[in-house]
C-alpha cells in the first residue's frame, strides 16, 4: 500500500501527530459552519427577523432528518481506517466504491424525505405561521443538495481514514467563498430572501463534492476513485452499517431531543427564536472544534486496532481526552465572554434586538460554559467506535443524553418554564452520559486486551 503522502498514525510520537491531523479537520469544519453563518447573518440583516428565526429554526428537523445517514460515514472511516492499519489494500478499495454506491442511494432517498417531510414535520415542531412558509421553503431547496452532502460526508471520511485531512480542507475553503459571494448576490442583489441562501448552499456543497471526487479519481493509489468499479460490495457495506448504523441513530436521537428543545424555544416567540439561532450557530463552533478531537479518536484508535497496538490505543485515548478538554474549556467561555459582541451581528440592527440578544446569551452561558464536558463525551464515544464498538455508545447516549432530557422538558420545565431552565438539560445530559461512556469504555478495552493476548498465547 502506497503510504508515502500519509500521517503514519501506528508508529513514532503521538501527540503531535493527533495534533497536525485535528487542525485541518477543525477548519473544514469550521468553514462548513461559516456556510451556516453565512446563511444566518445575510439572512438576519438584510432579510429581517421572520426569515433568521426561519433558517435558525430549521437545523434541529435538518439534522434529525440526515444525521441517521450522514452517521453512516462513521461506519466507513472506520472501515477504512481497521483496514489501513492492517495494510488491507483490497478491503480499502471496496470500501471507498461501496461507500459511493450506499452515499448516493441515501443521498437521493433524503431529497424526497425533505421535499415532502418539510412541512408536517415543522407543524409538529410548533413553528409560527409567520415563519413557516419561509422555513418549508428553505428545508426543500436545502435537501437537493443531499447527494451531494452525503457523498462528500462518506468519501472525506474514507481519506481522512487515511491520514489525508487536508485536501477536504481546501475543497471546503473554494467552496466557502463561493456560498458568500452566492449568498450576497442571490439575498442582497436578487433580493431572494431564504431561498437565496438556500440555493447558495446547495451549489457549494456540489462544488466541494464535485472536487472531492474528481480528486480521488485522479489518484493511484488504493484511494482511486473508478466509476466503473462503483458497486455494493455486500461484505463491507455490512461492517459500514453495523458500525454506521448505531452511530447514525445516536445522531438522530440527539438531533430528536433538540427537536423537542426547538419545539420548547418556539413557545417563546419570535425574539427568543432568534436570539437562540444566533447563539446556536456561535456554539456551532465551539462544538465542531471539539467533535474534530472526536473523529481523530476515531481514526487513530482504529488504526491502531487494526495493528494490534493496545498501549498505543490507550495513549490515543488520553491525549485526545486532554486536548478535547482544553478545546472545550477555553473555546467555550470565550464565545460566552464575548456574547454581547458576536450575536448582534447576527441580527437587523434596525430592529429591536435586546430581547434576543439576552436569550442567546443565557443559551450560550447553559451550553458553552460547560462545553467540555461534550466533547468528553464525544471523545470516549470515538474511543468506543475504533474500537468496532458502535452499538454501546448509541444505546447510552440514548439513556443518557436524549431520553434525560426528554423527561427533563417533560417535568422540571413544564412548572419553571424558564430559558436557563431548558438550556440547563445539556450539561446535565452530558454529565451522566460521559460517566457511562467512560465505565464502557474500560470494560471494552480490558476486554480486547484479554482476548488479544489470549490469542497470542494459542
Amino acid at each position: 500500500m502506497n503510504t508515502s503522502r500519509r500521517l503514519d498514525m501506528t508508529h513514532g510520537p503521538l501527540l503531535g501527530k493527533l495534533i497536525i491531523f485535528t487542525i485541518p479537520i477543525i477548519l473544514s469544519g469550521v468553514l462548513q459552519l461559516l456556510f451556516n453563518a453565512a446563511d444566518v447573518i445575510v439572512v438576519g440583516r438584510f432579510a429581517g427577523q421572520a426569515s433568521l428565526s426561519a433558517v435558525g429554526s430549521t437545523s434541529s428537523l435538518i439534522n434529525l432528518m440526515t444525521n441517521l445517514f450522514i452517521g453512516m460515514s462513521v461506519g466507513a472511516n472506520v472501515c477504512a481506517a481497521q483496514y489501513y492499519g492492517a495494510n488491507n489494500e483490497a478491503d480499502v478499495k471496496k470500501t471507498i466504491h461501496t461507500s459511493t454506491a450506499f452515499s448516493l442511494i441515501c443521498g437521493i432517498v433524503l431529497i424526497f424525505v425533505g421535499v415532502f417531510g418539510a412541512r408536517p414535520m415543522l407543524l409538529l415542531m410548533g413553528s409560527p405561521t409567520n415563519v413557516i412558509n419561509l422555513a418549508v421553503l428553505y428545508v426543500q431547496i436545502y435537501f437537493i443538495a443531499m447527494p451531494a452532502i452525503m457523498l462528500y460526508n462518506f468519501l472525506a471520511a474514507i481519506l481522512r481514514a487515511s491520514g489525508d485531512t487536508a485536501h477536504p480542507l481546501f475543497f471546503l475553503t473554494i467552496a466557502g467563498i463561493v456560498n458568500v459571494l452566492l449568498n450576497l448576490v442571490l439575498v442582497i442583489g436578487f433580493r431572494l430572501g431564504v431561498a437565496g441562501v438556500a440555493i447558495a448552499t446547495v451549489t457549494s456543497n456540489y462544488i466541494s463534492c464535485g472536487m472531492l471526487v474528481v480528486f480521488l479519481m485522479r489518484k493511484g493509489d488504493s484511494l482511486k476513485l473508478d466509476i466503473t468499479k462503483i458497486s455494493i460490495d455486500g461484505k463491507i457495506l455490512k461492517k459500514i452499517v453495523t458500525m454506521g448504523l448505531p452511530a447514525g441513530i445516536q445522531g438522530s436521537l440527539f438531533s430528536l431531543s433538540n427537536v423537542v428543545i426547538q419545539s420548547a424555544i418556539n413557545s417563546f416567540g419570535e425574539a427568543v427564536m432568534a436570539g437562540s439561532a444566533a447563539a446556536s450557530s456561535i456554539e456551532g463552533f465551539v462544538y465542531i472544534s471539539m467533535n474534530s478531537v472526536s473523529q481523530t479518536t476515531v481514526t487513530f484508535v482504529g488504526q491502531n486496532y487494526g495493528a494490534g497496538d493496545e498501549k498505543r490505543v490507550k495513549r490515543v485515548i488520553f491525549d485526545t481526552l486532554a486536548i478535547v478538554s482544553v478545546v472545550g474549556l477555553t473555546m467555550g467561555n470565550l464565545a460566552y465572554h464575548f456574547a454581547p459582541q458576536l450575536l448582534p451581528i447576527y441580527m437587523d440592527s434596525n430592529e429591536d434586538i435586546t430581547r434576543a440578544v439576552a436569550a442567546g446569551t443565557v443559551r450560550l452561558l447553559w451550553v458553552c460554559c460547560p462545553y467540555l464536558l461534550c466533547g468528553i463525551m464525544d471523545t470516549l464515544c470515538g474511543g468506543l467506535r475504533g474500537l468496532g464498538h458502535s452499538t454501546v455508545p448509541m444505546v447510552v447516549s440514548l439513556l443518557g443524553a436524549c431520553v434525560t432530557r426528554l423527561i427533563w422538558i417533560a417535568t422540571y420545565f413544564q412548572s419553571h418554564h424558564t430559558e436557563a431552565v431548558l438550556f440547563f438539560s445539556y450539561p446535565g445530559s452530558w454529565f451522566l452520559t460521559l460517566t457511562v461512556h467512560s465505565i464502557c469504555l474500560i470494560i471494552v478495552y480490558k476486554a480486547w486486551v484479554k482476548r488479544k493476548n489470549s490469542e497470542i498465547r494459542i
